[in-house]
């Protein structure tokens, strides 16, 4: 894994409770992840998500992934980890005004040390979302230690790309998403294997590059002023944000960053 930067768990609870929380919303939906519903479609099928199973959400944010699992595969039950505290008051609020309280519930904890019994869960479900984690092989090894034997560990992630960063690359592209570190394909696969997982999808979904382009174009084409509205009207703030997110669209355009795809079980 690539090393580390100066970022923490507190940095991150610190963007997901203000404004860039809501500036990622609205450019990318309820669903914060590359590839929306599609994304989320593709992942539960690869993973045979079934009806009345029980799944738990790592860095589930406001819940979206639950109450797609809810809806589109008829999942008898939720459990949402998060580390942010107004991100799950949002999720609690948007599941009862959808009707979902009852099958989702909310754990305030990192994922790392969750709290959930063993083999308690038929899958654990993330999307786009364990960059953000710090330590990534404790992060495994507990989504190892709930999911049953013979239940699947389902994700998609940001990842370093086959092309790789150069340190000034992954430095700069670390700082602006406030992700401590990336992981890398190879190195997901080792970890689900070295936590008794075996692995049925290990890919790049090609989404990156182009989802890049659409988000950019909706905010110099149509959104502009609800960003502007967001960061204060700060129009100098919004450009920059505009140039780091146009030197990240180089880099999915370039084979370096990409949204990693994967699908693993628990051997027993």
């Amino acid at each position: 894994m690539p090393p580390s930067n100066a970022i923490t768990l507190a940095d991150v609870q610190c963007v997901y409770s203000g404004p860039e929380a809501r500036l990622w919303e609205l450019i990318m939906g309820q669903q914060i992840h590359i590839g929306g519903l599609p994304s989320s479609l593709d992942l539960a099928e690869k993973a045979q998500i079934a009806a009345g199973t029980r799944g738990v959400d790592f860095c589930c944010c406001t819940g979206a992934g639950m109450r797609f699992l809810a809806r589109f595969r008829n999942v008898a039950q939720m459990t949402g980890v998060d580390a942010t505290e107004t991100m799950i008051q949002v999720g609690r609020r948007r599941c009862e005004e959808e009707g979902l309280a009852e099958q989702i519930t909310f754990v305030l904890a990192d994922v790392c040390a969750s709290g959930l019994p063993d083999a308690s869960a038929d899958f654990v479900w993330g999307e786009d979302a364990w960059c953000y984690v710090v330590d990534k092989p404790r992060m495994i090894a507990e989504a190892a230690r709930i999911v049953r034997p013979g239940g699947a560990i389902a994700f998609t992630d940001w990842v370093e790309g086959d092309e790789g960063l150069s340190a000034g690359e992954r430095e700069r592209f670390l700082r602006f998403m406030k992700f401590p570190n990336v992981q890398t394909l190879d190195g997901y696969q080792s970890l689900l294997a070295a936590n008794g997982c075996d692995v049925v999808h290990c890919e790049d979904t090609g989404r990156f590059g182009p989802h890049v382009d659409l988000y950019l174009n909706m905010i110099g084409m149509q959104l502009g002023y609800d960003a502007l509205k967001i960061i204060g009207f700060d129009q100098a703030m919004l450009e920059a944000i505009g140039g780091e997110m146009r030197f990240m669209q180089g880099l999915a355009h370039a084979g370096k960053i990409a949204q990693g795809l994967f699908v693993a079980r628990r051997a027993g």
